[in-house]
């Protein structure tokens, strides 16, 4: 629901600023029926797929799980629409849909911080970014949440100039326009609420190696520190050890993918570094009181 409105609420007040009607839109659900979002919240649809054939662009805008709506009969309405040189983008999730509808070869997308990771597994020939927003040719996408308010600013900026895409700005109470490379998530240091370098480094260094998990001391002398110091710089500022640290990073990370891909158990724990699939559900049980499977299951 956040992703919609602030896609859709920057239109609407470029078409007041502006006095005309520079933009307008329509609600399209599968059979035209009301949509609930994942807040529970109910948005009534304009049309139904069935009865749209030509329009100049479409968000596919969702939330969680979004596959789990995925049908043939928007697969189909979906390709045609590209054949009929509609410009497609997806909101938040949305990618997922346009991706497994066949709709992004050669293109590059972006998606919600928390998603990226199960999209690159699911879709690993797909060029992806941790952009706020990626605006083509032919696709645009973004991250979710205020991303897309900052994408239709952009689109106002790029068709009817800065100055106007000010104006919606302020009018939004929104103090700065971010640009596509403003990150999404707030800064490692911030997040974990430290400015100890060595330490920020080596929680950065097991991010990027969840796969593929590099050993302690190989953590230690890419941050500059010895396996000592490492040690006890975790112990200090976050409360943990870099093992237990490791671990439930890898962790959360195949709570995501279980909840967000259809990759078997085994696949998931490989995905997160896991040599088997019994000591990947040994840590996994251990960690979140479930199974894989049971947590997938709900």
């Amino acid at each position: 629901m956040m992703a919609f409105f602030a896609a859709v609420e920057p239109l609407r007040i470029a078409n007041r600023i502006s006095g005309r009607s520079l933009y307008d839109w329509t609600l399209i659900s599968e059979d035209g029926g009301p949509v609930t979002a994942s807040n529970g919240m109910t948005l009534l649809a304009d049309k139904a797929i069935e009865a749209v054939h030509h329009l100049p662009a479409l968000a596919v805008c969702s939330g969680f799980d979004p596959e789990a709506h995925q049908s043939r009969a928007i697969t189909r309405w979906l390709n045609r629409l590209a054949q009929a040189g509609c410009v497609l983008g997806g909101l938040d999730t949305g990618c997922f849909v346009l991706a497994a509808a066949g709709l992004l070869k050669g293109e590059r997308v972006t998606l919600h911080w928390e998603s990226l990771p199960a999209f690159r597994e699911r879709f690993p020939s797909i060029a992806t970014s941790d952009e706020l927003f990626e605006l083509g040719p032919r696709r645009f996408s973004c991250a979710g949440g205020a991303a897309a308010m900052d994408m239709a600013l952009e689109v106002i900026a790029r068709r009817h100039g800065q100055a106007l895409a000010i104006d919606v700005s302020e009018q939004l109470i929104h103090e700065r326009m971010r640009t596509r490379r403003d990150q999404q998530r707030m800064t490692l240091a911030r997040r974990l609420g430290t400015h100890r370098r060595h330490l920020v480094d080596a929680v950065a260094l097991m991010e990027r190696h969840l796969e593929t998990p590099l050993t302690l001391a190989t953590v230690a002398e890419r941050s500059g520190v010895s396996a000592r110091q490492l040690q006890r710089l975790f112990e200090q500022e976050l409360g943990a050890t870099p093992r237990h640290w490791y671990l439930r990073l890898r962790l959360e990370r195949a709570r995501q993918l279980l909840a967000e891909t259809d990759l078997d158990i085994l696949s998931v724990g490989l995905a997160c570094g896991f040599t088997s699939a019994s000591s990947f559900s040994r840590a996994f049980r251990h960690h979140f009181a479930k199974t894989p499977r049971q947590m997938r299951e709900g």
